[in-house]
């Protein structure tokens, strides 16, 4: 549940604080979207009971449908996290919820009955300055489309003042993390496209320079949309003791876990595939590939096999579970896995080794939105009403709280 210390804000003094005192999360918030699925409905806010003690354990509790339709629920956030340490008048008690496709916001009541969230306000596509439209994925426009630049803002000038030119490397920069260590004025980007982890940080001079320091090589295939495959690295997370990065290759079907003990040399210590693209029963063959010898099999729970490529990644406090979704965003869904649509979209958990390394998938979790009353759903952002790795941020002054 949502944490107030006594005489304190949200959340915890620090992210080693949150590591090692953390509260298990028991409850997520997951987004979960019919846009472009068959289905007529809004999308909506699933509470899933992830608690192994509970009676409801890999169930949906409740569902919070969205008053239109077309919204495209994407990422969200929170109106207060542990930043907001030092202000006891502070409390992480709305779920902040933008919408890709109507510009609608959406605040969502997570204190007056957590297990059955509400929607307290909603800001209409009227109040807000633009509409994000994201067409199908255009393999000939990919710099003009998708970008490759990092802008760095002033937040006490509100003004933009510094703009980083990725190049060829950095193209479709979509997931940017900095490190939790509130001193640490580094931090990662995923370039989606490059299939590439560049990392940022500030410099001598006050101004970010980058580095590349992770690269997932393309497959070269056939029966695929190019001859070459990238691996579509489309989310990151970061432990709170700032010793892992996790990513997601979406197309290529794996999730990777770095030891991050260097940041500008990365090594990887934790690997599984959790479905994709190149799988043996998938109908591409892979023809050239610098990392594997074989196409990994595809993935089956409870006898359903897995549609779709791990997506979103949310990591608990104390780093031991990594939690996932396969929905990206609605429209390359279907263009990419159309029996993802049509089978909708799951939640699994890896079991993490935080002393060596490894991933693990815990075959005794699954969250499967196909079988949902209205039909099948698509999953995507997850969050937990106790703070998580990626809506969090920690400030200085905090530390000796």
């Amino acid at each position: 549940m949502a944490i107030n210390h006594p005489g304190r804000g949200p959340g915890y003094a620090t992210p080693l604080a949150a590591f090692k005192s953390g509260v298990r999360e028991e409850i997520a918030y997951v987004a979960c979207i019919y846009r472009t699925t068959k289905t007529e409905k809004p999308d909506f806010i699933a509470t899933v009971d992830i608690d192994p003690r509970s009676s409801n354990y890999c169930q949906i509790i409740h569902r919070l449908h969205m008053p239109y339709l077309g919204d495209e629920l994407h990422h969200t956030g929170w109106n207060a996290c542990s930043s907001c340490y030092d202000n006891c008048c502070r409390k992480r008690n709305r779920l902040v919820a933008p919408c890709l496709c109507s510009s609608r916001i959406y605040l969502i009541d997570t204190e007056t009955k957590p297990r059955r969230p509400s929607i307290a306000k909603v800001t209409s596509a009227e109040t807000t300055t633009a509409s994000c439209k994201i067409r199908g994925y255009n393999s000939q426009a990919w710099q003009s489309e998708y970008g490759q630049s990092l802008h760095v803002w002033d937040w006490t000038t509100h003004k933009r003042i510094q703009d980083i030119d990725l190049g060829p490397e950095g193209i479709m920069p979509l997931e940017i993390r900095f490190l939790h260590d509130p001193t640490a004025a580094e931090g990662f980007v995923g370039a989606a496209f490059s299939s590439n982890v560049i990392r940022f940080y500030k410099t001598k001079d006050g101004k970010f320079a980058t580095e590349k320091v992770i690269d997932v090589p393309d497959k070269k295939v056939e029966g695929w949309l190019l001859p070459e495959m990238p691996s579509l690295v489309t989310d990151i997370v970061l432990s709170l003791d700032d010793k892992y990065l996790y990513f997601t290759n979406w197309l290529h079907g794996d999730v990777r876990q770095y030891d991050i003990t260097d940041t500008r040399n990365p090594r990887l210590v934790g690997q599984i595939f959790l479905g994709g693209s190149v799988t043996t029963d998938s109908g591409v063959k892979i023809v050239e590939d610098k990392e594997m010898t074989s196409q990994p099999d595809p993935l089956y729970m409870n006898g359903k096999r897995i549609a779709g490529g791990p997506q979103k990644i949310q990591l608990s406090l104390d780093g031991k579970r990594l939690y996932v979704t396969t929905s990206l965003y609605s429209a390359w869904d279907k263009q990419f896995y159309p029996d993802m649509i049509e089978q909708g979209s799951v939640m699994l958990q890896v079991d993490v080794d935080i002393k060596t390394g490894g991933l693990t998938l815990n075959k005794d979790f699954l969250v499967d939105f196909g079988n949902e009353p209205d039909g099948p759903a698509l999953a995507h952002e997850i969050r937990y009403p106790g703070g998580d790795c990626t809506s969090d941020i920690w400030c200085t002054h905090t530390a000796d709280m």
